[in-house]
This record gives structure tokens, C-alpha cells and sequence, in this order.
């Protein structure tokens, strides 16, 4: 086993939370070393937009540019085509996402396999060392933290003063820590696809909207490319299934309240459609001696509102300012991370379940809800938090706007 002398960090996992990370640590001057088990970054049904508060996040991690030479596109519109409103008078009440934040252009969609490969590239040209294909890994956390991992049919041993634990949904490095992680049920069912040939969608347009038993999702990029998401009601699970489901999502989309919907049937599929339970996770402390996780490892919201990127941005920015706060790196400087993540999480998926009730209760009940939801949300603030927190961030729209008695209110208008 090939032993190494003592390094400042040791992240698992070289996605989005853990690149971003060892790119700001290495920045600082640390000595990194970033794992990865993918030699090559594939593509999945995964988050690609960057929320306004999340790309505000990258420009503070000094990571904006990374992205944008990966193919990242701003789109500064939202418009909510659904059926319980004119499409005309959906494009009149289009958000201006460049209004959101101060000095924030918009949201950023990119490619997740690009996005992963423009950051881990970031950090080794930060000073990082950037290990690809690697296999098991084993973490000892506490006063002395070390890492063992395979490369190559060679065994290392690296200790450290902290180890990272970015690897995801199915994290080892939170097992092996013994993290907990609590889970609730799945609250829909969604799945995406990748597109080409959607030249007449608008590349500056995002759009979220509700038809008959579907909630859609659309995502540009640039090249004509977009990422097209359906989500449905648990009860249906397989409905996008077997050799034709390709083609069935992207007739589905064929939608009437989206004005000539027909260049959805047109478009080529470019990846593959597969859809995954929507639900969310927490872990109720994200750190333990010697180890920090962040990003999905650390608990994720329902992705029903679109926040894993900007959530692993925030996740890298507050973590490398708590390791700046302190020389020691003590465990204790981490407790600012835990709280501050907590109500971060917590607020979301009060979100996650204001946009699943609103858009996804496919009855007569759950429409003239939306629609008196539409009425009012846009001249009240309060009620229009939990809506607005999904563009703008969990701290940037009145904490009331999440207390009980609120979402109450919302869930009995209509």
C-alpha cells in the first residue's frame, strides 16, 4: 500500500459539490486530493439550472466563467404556460429572472456531465490532484482522519486533516461515518430527457406548468438543446416505460397550453428518458469528527422545485467560509454549516410541497386552487415566498412565508 504524507482534504466524490469545493479549498491553498469514481462524466436525468441564488453562489466560489465555457446558458424569462390560463396572457405575466438578485443575469441551465467536468477541471487547475476511476474507498473520521482507496489495482493511503464526503445520493463516506439520513416517501414520480433539434423554443425561456395529470418542465440550451422533464402521480410508475417511451414523452408534450407544442414531437432525443422517485432526505447533523458532507450526500430537497445544483454551490461557499473562519479546523467551526443548512433545507421542502400540491393535484379542487393561487401570489409577498424562494433562495423572500399558518392559507384558497 502506497502511503502518502498528511494533506489538508480529501474529497469523495468529484460532482458538483465536491469539485466546487476542492476548487475554492485548493484556491485558498490547501493541498487537495479530489476522487472520482467516473473516469468520464455521463450523462443522466440530472439537475441542470442554477437557480438565480445559486449562481450567485458560483460567482462567490469564482466559478461563474468555468460554466459558462462548459455550455452554461442564462435564461432571463419564465413563463408559466398552464391550463388554467390564456398562453397570451402567460407570456404577458412572464418573470424576468434578471430581476431577481441584484447583479444575477438570470438562471444558469448547463449539462450536469458537462457542468461536473468544467469544475473538476477547475480545481485541478487550482492546485488540486484529481484521481479518476477510482474504487473502493474507505474513511476513518475523528482526531486523525484517513482515506483508503484503490487506483489502478493499487492500494493508497492518504491521511489528512479532513475528509469530504460528496458522493452523492448513495454516499459510502456517510455510511461509513455513520450518518443518518431520513427519508420521506416518494411525493411524485418525474423523469427527463435531453433534446436536440428544438429550434423554436426560445433559448432565453424557461417554463413550469400543469396539464390535465402532468407537470412539465423546460430547460434551454444553447444549440437548440434542452432538457424536457414530466412528472406524474406515483399510482402511474411504468407509464413512460419499454422500447417506445422515447417517443410516448415526447408526444406527451405535445401539450395545448403551450403554443405550438408540436415542436416537441419534432425534436431528437439526445440521452435517454428514464424516470426516478421524487422525494426528499436530511441528514440531521451533515459532519462528524474529521469529515464534512455536502451536496446529496448531505440530504437532498424534492426535485420537483429544481435546487440540487444551487443547494451543492451553497453547500461548498459556506463550508470553505467555515474552514476559513479557523485555522484548527476543529469540528466545532462546522456547527454554522449544520444550522444554517438545516432551515436552508427546511424551507425548501416547504417549497417542494407548496409546488407538488399547487401543480400536481390533477382534480377539479387542485384547479380552481392554482388559479386562485395565481391571482393572488403575485401582489402578496408573504404568500408568494415559498414560491419565489425556488428562484431567488430560502433567504431571500420573508421567513413567514413558511410558517404553517401560511401554507394553510395557500393550500385552502380556490
Amino acid at each position: 500500500m502506497a502511503k502518502s504524507e498528511r494533506i489538508d482534504a480529501v474529497v469523495v466524490g468529484g460532482g458538483i459539490a465536491g469539485s466546487a469545493l476542492a476548487a475554492a479549498l485548493a484556491g485558498d491553498g490547501h493541498q487537495v486530493l479530489l476522487l472520482e469514481r467516473q473516469t468520464v462524466y455521463r450523462d443522466k436525468v440530472r439537475g441542470e439550472v442554477i437557480n438565480c441564488w445559486g449562481v450567485e453562489e458560483l460567482i462567490q466560489l469564482g466559478l461563474e466563467e468555468c460554466i459558462l465555457k462548459a455550455g452554461g446558458t442564462y435564461v432571463d424569462r419564465f413563463i408559466g404556460f398552464d391550463e388554467i390560463i390564456d398562453p397570451e396572457a402567460a407570456r404577458a405575466k412572464a418573470l424576468h429572472l434578471d430581476q431577481m438578485l441584484p447583479g444575477i443575469r438570470g438562471v444558469l441551465d448547463v449539462g450536469h456531465p458537462e457542468a461536473c467536468e468544467a469544475l473538476s477541471n477547475a480545481a485541478q487547475e487550482a492546485g488540486a490532484t484529481v484521481v479518476r476511476g477510482v474504487g473502493d474507498v474507505l474513511v476513518t473520521g475523528g482526531p486523525e482522519p484517513t482515506v483508503r482507496y484503490e487506483h489502478n489495482d493499487l492500494e493508497y493511503e492518504v491521511p489528512c486533516r479532513l475528509v469530504v464526503g460528496a458522493d452523492g445520493r448513495m454516499s459510502t463516506v456517510r455510511r461509513q461515518l455513520g450518518i443518518g439520513l431520513t427519508q420521506t416517501p416518494p411525493n411524485s414520480l418525474g423523469g427527463g430527457m435531453l433534446v436536440e433539434d428544438l429550434h423554436d423554443w426560445p433559448v432565453n425561456v424557461t417554463s413550469i406548468g400543469t396539464e390535465g395529470d402532468l407537470l412539465y418542465f423546460v430547460f434551454p440550451r444553447e444549440g437548440a438543446r434542452a432538457r424536457l422533464y414530466l412528472l406524474h402521480d406515483v399510482s402511474q410508475k411504468g407509464r413512460f416505460a419499454g422500447p417506445n417511451r422515447h417517443n410516448e414523452f415526447l408526444q406527451a408534450f405535445q401539450l395545448r397550453c403551450i403554443p405550438d407544442s408540436e415542436m416537441f414531437a419534432k425534436a431528437t432525443p439526445a440521452a435517454t428518458c428514464a424516470f426516478y422517485p421524487m422525494n426528499d432526505a436530511w441528514a440531521d447533523v451533515p459532519f462528524a469528527p474529521g469529515a464534512v458532507l455536502v451536496g446529496d450526500a448531505a440530504g437532498w430537497t424534492d426535485p420537483v422545485i429544481g435546487q440540487g445544483l444551487s443547494i451543492a454551490l451553497r453547500d461548498a461557499r459556506v463550508v470553505r467560509d467555515c474552514l476559513r473562519s479557523s485555522g484548527a479546523w476543529d469540528p466545532e467551526i462546522l456547527h454554522p454549516y449544520a444550522r444554517e443548512r438545516e432551515v436552508r433545507m427546511h424551507r425548501l421542502r416547504i417549497s417542494g410541497s407548496v409546488r407538488t400540491t399547487m401543480n400536481m393535484t390533477f382534480t377539479p379542487r387542485g384547479v380552481a386552487r392554482r388559479r386562485a393561487y395565481a391571482e393572488v401570489w403575485p401582489t402578496d409577498p408573504v404568500l408568494a415566498g415559498s414560491r419565489l424562494a425556488t428562484f431567488k433562495g430560502p433567504f431571500q423572500v420573508p421567513a413567514e412565508s413558511f410558517d404553517p399558518e401560511v401554507i394553510d392559507r395557500l393550500f385552502a384558497l380556490g
